[in-house]
């Protein structure tokens, strides 16, 4: 599958051409799909090659992305960790479950709240993070290859913007 993606970006993962794929222009007067449509298409290939990446560890995507949520913001709650993870927080339940089951995070009784459980990263998920990093790098770097570096801060800030215009999020 992913040799197939390299080849030919039509190619990678997710869906066909359909709402916002079509070449009509769009109010600023580009030709062919919109923004919104090229940054879901981003999305599905990142998390394909994301997920392929992080298979010899054992993890997937979003297992990942809740050990780095956890790694920068420890003591949350699975509602907490759902929200900053993307992800429903009946899934969240099960990744909690199986990430502790596997000695990567542990949880307790929040300090002053003895009903919410908070998550934490243990030693062993933080080594484990730590030996993700250089294929996780690598993806990164293969994403940003062929933009030149003028374009890069540029492409970032651009995603942050639109980030920050869509949900009031800003880095930093």
């Amino acid at each position: 599958m992913a040799e197939a993606a390299d080849r030919d970006p039509a190619s990678a993962p997710g869906p066909g051409p359909g709402p916002g794929a079509d070449a009509d222009p769009d109010p600023e007067g580009h030709k062919g799909p919109l923004t919104i449509y090229l940054v879901k298409q981003l999305e599905l290939a990142i998390r394909s090659f994301m997920d392929e990446a992080l298979r010899p560890y054992g993890l997937t995507t979003f297992q990942y992305t809740a050990l780095t949520v956890l790694r920068h913001r420890g003591g949350l709650s699975s509602a907490q960790l759902a929200r900053r993870s993307f992800v429903r927080p009946q899934t969240m339940h099960e990744m909690v479950r199986a990430l502790e089951e596997r000695g990567l995070i542990e949880r307790a009784h929040a300090p002053g709240n003895r009903r919410i459980m908070e998550a934490r990263l243990t030693r062993e998920g933080e080594e484990l993070l730590t030996a993700c990093a250089p294929a996780v790098q690598k993806l990164e770097d293969r994403l940003l290859l062929d933009m030149p570096e003028e374009r890069r801060s540029a492409f970032r800030q651009g995603l942050e913007d639109g980030l920050a215009s869509l949900t009031g999020w800003h880095h930093g």
